[in-house]
């Protein structure tokens, strides 16, 4: 029987569909990794000179692997709305013209970038092994699933429901109770303000600040035992997407906390937590994460800031840039070398550093520590600062853990957290990005019809809801594997470099339905672009998660 001639249910039918699919899928992506294998991999383990050669071909498998497991995900969504018969049209449509695309890119070309498309030839698999492996399921869903008939009608239920986060998410009902309360808050306190933020380069108020607090956005997934809720790391997924839809600043505040509180949580002395945790999680103490320096970047192995043993302290000597919010931060987890002999990240100590609050007039009113602000196009609202230390003074009881040199480490285990966070605010911007272009779509007359009622225009709509559903569903994904205490760092990869991706094409897309307007300061999808723009950058730019995703695929291959 032809899966376009079934008798069984749409919802069953579009499951079996998906399901064979992702078999396909799965077999085609096993035949490229072999292939790449072969290029890159001697004695069980990617050599890294040729990995670095072969950048485009292991960048590539990164980018097929993050396609396959996003449609694995679809599959998984559509299982679960339906056993909870919450599974409509708008949802079905999104899952079709969502699967059919990524199928169709995976056999045709998948974008790393604008200018980057990589195709399977690029990764040694030849056509008579796609032939070999494309089966109906993946023929039906590149022919019936991105139609522009399914488009039209997505951007038409869009139009009368765009109130709404576009499609069901499939969370549990305290999961949903959390998004509502954040989107309100988001909706009265962060959008009627965020433009105004940004063009002035404001301080988020602490007011908002203290609103968050009392929220429990600090407090989310910190323990009860330490002042916290004790919720996992999905429920942070909930919470930075809808303040990140809302303004990126205010959802990356969340992140401060969260990122600190588990560097503490994970690898703090028990002494450490009851002092710190209790304040996090109340709103009292915010932190920064002070780790990159200039010429360093993402090569943490070069930290050259060094944190000298004195007595009872350590004296900090050396430079730090791109450190977010850190004037009116009251604790830097301060990346350091301690050790000048040991070179690489053995010699790598985390640091607990106190510090006085700050202000424009005085920035960093702290003996020892002074910085310069970087203006950036967007991602405003907390400023970013290049920072000097000359002998400033830290506690030698706040040397995270109170062993020296695991500094690095320690850092390593927060990276699933982290990049899952970041993916997660690249929902939320990816999603601002489309209500922005949706409401404006839809009230901007042209010709004598809204511009929406044009197919362009409708189908850059319906693909960025489709897009937003697969990245969104990815992240949660990942979430729900670091709260079963499973490994995720593949999974954080994944959804990080997707999301990234996505919220920077949604944020682009909604300028260009703006026209003209989309370039002036005035309307908020310029910031929106602007801050999209920092997604693909920070927390692992998308070349280096890319290759942190093809180590880990090929290590072990053959």
């Amino acid at each position: 029987m032809s899966l376009a001639a079934s008798t069984m249910p749409a919802d069953n039918e579009l499951l079996a569909t998906l399901s064979q699919a992702v078999d396909a899928a799965d077999a085609l992506f096993a035949d490229a990794r072999r292939a790449v294998a072969e290029k890159v991999v001697r004695d069980g383990r990617a050599n890294p000179r040729l990995v670095d050669r072969e950048q485009r071909a292991t960048h590539g498998l990164a980018w097929f692997a993050t396609y396959v497991e996003a449609i694995r995900q679809l599959v998984a969504y559509t299982q679960r709305l339906t056993a909870a018969d919450t599974f409509g049209e708008i949802e079905e449509l999104l899952v079709r013209i969502g699967a059919g695309e990524y199928l169709a890119q995976i056999v045709g070309g998948i974008p790393m970038s604008q200018g980057e498309i990589v195709r399977l030839g690029d990764l040694g698999v030849t056509a008579a092994m796609v032939a070999a492996r494309i089966n109906p399921a993946v023929e039906h869903l590149i022919v019936y699933g991105n139609t522009a008939g399914r488009r039209a009608r997505l951007a038409e239920l869009m139009r009368e429901q765009r109130e709404a986060t576009i499609g069901a998410t499939g969370l549990e009902d305290t999961l949903d109770s959390i998004r509502e309360e954040m989107r309100k808050f988001a909706e009265g306190q962060v959008v009627p303000h965020a433009q105004q933020w940004h063009l002035r380069n404001e301080y988020i108020p602490l007011d908002v600040i203290g609103q968050m607090s009392e929220l429990g956005v600090f407090s989310l997934t910190i323990p009860e035992d330490y002042g916290g809720m004790g919720l996992g790391k999905e429920s942070m997924c909930v919470v930075s997407e809808e303040l990140s839809r809302g303004y990126i600043g205010v959802g990356s505040l969340g992140t401060r906390s969260e990122i600190a509180a588990e560097l503490i949580l994970g690898s703090g002395t028990e002494e450490q937590k009851r002092k710190w945790l209790p304040k996090i999680a109340s709103g009292e103490v915010l932190p920064t994460a002070v780790f990159t320096e200039p010429n360093t970047g993402s090569d943490l192995a070069s930290l050259k800031t060094r944190a000298v043993r004195e007595g009872d302290k350590y004296k900090v000597y050396g430079n730090k840039t791109w450190i977010t919010h850190p004037v009116r931060a009251d604790l830097m987890t301060l990346l350091v070398r301690t050790n000048p002999n040991e070179k690489g990240y053995r010699g790598l100590s985390m640091l607990l550093a106190e510090k006085p609050r700050g202000s424009d007039a005085d920035p960093f009113p702290a003996a020892g520590m002074s910085g310069t602000e970087i203006e950036v196009l967007g991602y405003r609202g907390m400023k970013e600062y290049e920072i000097a230390f000359d002998g400033f003074t830290v506690k030698a009881e706040n040397l995270l853990g109170g062993v020296e040199g695991l500094g690095f480490k320690q850092l390593m285990a927060t990276f699933e957290s982290a990049r899952i966070q970041t993916a997660a605010r690249a929902v939320g911007v990816a999603q601002s990005a489309l209500e922005q272009a949706l409401g404006y779509s839809t009230t901007r007359v042209q010709f004598g019809v809204p511009i929406a009622n044009f197919p362009r225009v409708a189908d850059k709509l319906a693909m960025m809801a489709a897009e937003i559903l697969i990245a969104r569903q990815l992240t949660y994904y990942a979430a729900r594997q670091k709260d079963s205490g499973r490994r995720c760092d593949l999974e954080a990869g994944m959804a990080k470099l997707l999301a990234a991706r996505v919220a920077w094409a949604a944020a682009d897309n909604a300028v260009q339905v703006h026209g003209g307007n989309g370039f002036a300061v005035e309307f908020p999808v310029s910031r929106i672009l602007c801050d999209a723009r920092i997604l693909n950058i920070f927390e692992g730019a998308a070349e280096i998660q890319a290759h942190v995703i093809a180590r880990r695929l090929l290590d072990g291959s053959n």
